[in-house]
């Protein structure tokens, strides 16, 4: 299994993450949720290694600007994963794939490096 890092090209963070592994010559796979979409086959292992709480990002733009009432429906995995799987731009950015079957959420640079 290869690492795969799930993301939005133009974040800040998942910019950072790229360079980061780019400068350490690092071999991923960049799956672009704009482009190909939130993989929804995946959502459920992120989920159980995560929890669901860490994958939604309630610090962002997209989820202020969410109505209250959708807001409301996070109560739970299920009600997270819709949400996540109609607007990729909610999931905490990157989520990583490691070849170890772990799954990471955001960047941490000692983290990162412990993995490799």
């Amino acid at each position: 299994m290869s690492l795969i890092l799930y993301g939005i090209p133009n974040c800040d963070t998942v910019k950072k993450a790229r360079a980061w592994l780019d400068a350490r010559q690092q071999p991923y796979q960049f799956h672009d949720f704009k482009k190909a979409g939130v993989p929804e086959a995946r959502l459920p292992q992120w989920i159980a290694q995560t929890g669901w709480e860490k994958l939604i990002n309630r610090q962002g733009t997209t989820w202020r600007k969410l109505p209250p009432e959708l807001q409301a429906q996070i109560q739970d995995a299920a009600g997270a994963t819709r949400l996540m799987r109609d607007q990729a731009s909610l999931i905490k950015r990157p989520v990583v794939e490691w070849p170890d079957g772990s799954v990471t959420v955001g960047f941490n640079e000692t983290a990162w490096a412990e993995k490799l």
